[in-house]
């Protein structure tokens, strides 16, 4: 038997000891337990899953929290002055659990707002709120901070969300312990994710639910209009270049005579939209 590789009944450390230790060793020495990973796998002793898994948790141990956050453009976002009726439609909307509470703009956090919080609010019959009495203090982290270190540090401090701020002090994201665990385990969908339904979903008051992948042709061919598809095939596609950017959850923009409204996207791209008619 390979003694690089012995038995957990012989003698010396086994292939597991081997690896805890290379995962708390020296960055130079990566390409060992590499080495180690793959020779547990093609020898049985892991399958491809848990294989998966081991190189997330390595490549996530070289990288940076800049690499993964929510950047600042896409951070939803709760004014400290605003009333409960005023941002209670977004925190349904978004789906999120954990909002940053801002001063004037987003490099003064106040705190951060779990929805779960409200809930005490509603049960005493919608008394009067007071927003500063239930904010959490922040976690605040810089860019650089390392994903196995910030992993260690939610687990320790129990928190789920860091407010990331670049090298002069401003606000540059958001990172949580989801987008942390998903370059382990991979993507995490949960019941607030998109899920495959229809294109096209018809709402109260006139308005309509629309996947941004849905084809352009198809949205024209329902509300017979002429939405152009000389150059994008989905209405997110159309919608983002009207935009000129990629724009944040709540913001609207008019083409032809509809309104779009962003109800839900990531840090890459738009996931569902909001149609009405203008007028």
């Amino acid at each position: 038997m390979n003694d690089d590789y012995p038995s957990s009944s012989g003698s010396g450390a086994s292939w597991l000891d081997k690896l805890s230790k290379a995962f708390s060793s020296d960055p130079r020495n990566r390409e060992d337990l590499k080495t180690i990973l793959h020779s547990a796998a093609e020898t049985g002793i892991l399958d491809s899953e848990s294989l998966t898994m081991l190189e997330g948790a390595l490549s996530m141990s070289e990288m940076q929290v800049r690499d993964v956050m929510v950047p600042r453009s896409q951070m939803v976002v709760i004014n400290h002055d605003a009333d409960l009726d005023d941002f209670l439609p977004l925190i349904v909307e978004s789906g999120h659990s954990r909002f940053p509470v801002i001063r004037e703009d987003k490099d003064e956090v106040e705190g951060i707002l779990l929805a779960k919080d409200l809930l005490h609010h509603f049960s005493n019959g919608r008394a009067a709120f007071d927003l500063s009495r239930v904010i959490r203090p922040a976690s605040v982290i810089p860019e650089s901070k390392r994903l196995n270190m910030l992993l260690r540090d939610f687990r320790a401090g129990r928190n789920h969300m860091a407010i990331v701020v670049d090298e002069y002090g401003g606000v540059s994201g958001l990172v949580t312990i989801e987008d942390v665990l998903e370059e382990i385990v991979g993507e995490i969908d949960d019941e607030h994710d998109v899920e495959d339904v229809a294109n096209i979903v018809e709402l109260p008051q006139g308005r309509f639910r629309v996947q941004a992948l849905t084809p352009i042709e198809e949205f024209n061919e329902l509300f017979e209009c002429e939405l152009s598809g000389e150059y994008f095939d989905t209405v997110g596609g159309l919608v983002l270049a009207e935009f000129g950017r990629l724009p944040e959850v709540g913001e609207s923009i008019a083409i032809l005579n509809y309104q779009f409204d962003v109800v839900a996207a990531d840090k890459r791209r738009l996931h569902m939209l909001e149609a009405s008619i203008l007028g």
